[in-house]
């Protein structure tokens, strides 16, 4: 079974999750979540590599609604922490998922650990997270939507073919990309 690449994942991401917010990690997964379905609700990593999580949890943690974290196996290699954290927070309104493509596609495709032994799903459980989940990229669609209106925190950890689409840099600052978005969640 052929895998996809991490924009069809955002793609289907993006088709699902409606007025919830989202937060994507750096470089190429917001460049492609941008170029898809940019909207005032999604919060655009820039220059911070392994806190999409962290911000992602701490965005829970401060309100009731759904919070989406689209993430990548090199950055959660980086804050592996963050992990315990969502275990031990456990907010019910946080689904964190990692598009592992075993590289580091925002720095030229480099191999991550999880092209070896390294496994996250496995790691997510022993930090203590019960709502895990190891798919294909092919059961994605059908996995997020039967975590879409149940409690967390969930973690998916679907594996996906390596590739960055040729999408434009976004064309916002940093600070007007927190302006939107903070204007447009109202916490």
């Amino acid at each position: 079974m052929k895998e996809m690449r991490r924009i069809d994942a955002i793609r289907i991401i993006a088709e699902i999750v409606e007025e919830e917010m989202i937060v994507a990690n750096i470089g190429f997964p917001s460049r492609e979540l941008y170029s898809l379905h940019d909207r005032n609700r999604n919060f655009y990593m820039v220059g911070s590599m392994g806190l999409a999580s962290s911000i992602g949890l701490g965005l829970a943690m401060s309100t009731k609604q759904k919070i989406w974290v689209i993430d990548g196996d090199g950055s959660v290699l980086m804050n592996l922490g963050t992990l315990a954290t969502i275990a031990n927070q456990s907010p019910d309104n946080l689904t964190l998922i990692i598009l592992d493509d075993s590289s580091y596609g925002s720095t030229g495709c480099q191999p991550t650990h999880t092209s070896g032994k390294t496994n996250l799903a496995e790691i997510a459980r022993g930090a203590g997270i019960e709502n895990v989940d190891s798919i294909h990229s092919s059961a994605l669609g059908d996995t997020l939507k039967s975590k879409k209106d149940k409690k967390g925190p969930h973690v998916i950890v679907a594996k996906f073919q390596p590739g960055n689409a040729q999408v434009p840099i976004i064309p916002l600052s940093p600070m007007e990309i927190k302006k939107r978005f903070v204007e447009a969640i109202s916490i």
